[in-house]
């Protein structure tokens, strides 16, 4: 019975969230002709007892929470054990159109994408906020970490520019795809998506995580082939070595973001070149999406 039921909270968890994406007028983006920013999401779990949090936290730094801190941290007069706690991750991918027109690109983020990356990000936290509503209607503990006053940016670490909670890793965790040599995170519809996730006081069964290895999906990893994202940056912020933050960050958070405002009226930041016009923009990759390409 206690295993139907905890099967049951999943469904309806992952319901809440499709019907909001697929239903909700938020989803929009924001031209005078109505066009969804998302496409119908996926939906994965890992319980907060999955050692993947602890050796997050071993990589990172001691800064960054794992799960079970977040909850004590955001509700310090309940009790929480790391196995009575679930992670819930989502991808919401981005349409054809954002894709098609953000690959015609060279240089500078589309229109669509900038959107996506502005308004899919304030779409992002509705979806957070109102998962939260849903759980703490039903007297569930729950916190969405983007959008806690605990969350934040640190410069520390080797891993630095990085913050105290990573929706990406999460969503590792649960199952939903690895990362590549951009860092981006290649998922079954792509890595042109965002990713949300919910910290919540209730026990669902973890999702199936069918990789043992955090570059899985990745050809450069796993074949020695692709790397079609390497020219797509625009400021050499790629080589075969991987991804220089930092580099990635100055371009995209300071010229890209004073482009987008004068462009597009837009008060956001974007680049995302290396999510589009690559085998994995839509699909993890095979062998035969590089040789094709």
């Amino acid at each position: 019975m206690k295993q139907e039921i905890e099967l049951d909270q999943g469904s309806w968890i992952i319901k809440v969230i499709k019907n909001f994406v697929t239903q909700s007028p938020l989803n929009d983006m924001g031209f005078a002709k109505p066009e969804i920013i998302f496409n119908t999401p996926l939906v994965g779990f890992s319980s907060g007892a999955d050692p993947l949090y602890n050796e997050y936290k071993s990589h990172i730094g001691s800064f960054y929470f794992s799960p079970l801190e977040f909850l004590e941290k955001s509700f310090p007069d309940k009790k929480f054990t790391a196995e009575n706690i679930t992670i819930i991750s989502w991808i919401i991918p981005s349409t054809t159109a954002t894709r098609k027109e953000q690959a015609e690109q060279d240089r500078y983020p589309s229109e669509r994408w900038a959107r996506t990356r502005d308004l899919g990000e304030k779409f992002n936290n509705a979806i957070r906020s109102h998962l939260l509503e849903q759980l703490h209607k039903t007297g569930i503990a729950a916190i969405a970490p983007l959008l806690s006053p605990l969350w934040t940016r640190s410069d520390e670490g080797p891993y630095a520019p990085c913050s105290n909670w990573s929706e990406r890793h999460a969503a590792y965790a649960a199952g939903l795809g690895t990362f590549g040599l951009c860092d981006g995170l290649i998922t079954p519809v792509g890595k042109a998506m965002r990713t949300g996730s919910v910290i919540a006081a209730v026990t669902i069964p973890p999702s199936n995580r069918p990789y043992d290895d955090h570059h899985a999906y990745c050809l450069h990893f796993t074949e020695n082939i692709c790397r079609k994202c390497i020219p797509r940056c625009p400021v050499d912020a790629l080589t075969e070595e991987g991804h220089d933050k930092k580099r990635c960050m100055q371009y995209t958070e300071n010229a890209m973001h004073n482009y987008i405002k004068k462009k597009f009226g837009l008060e956001t930041y974007a680049c995302g070149l290396c999510q589009s016009w690559v085998p994995c923009t839509d699909k993890i990759p095979i062998k035969e999406d590089v040789e094709t390409s």
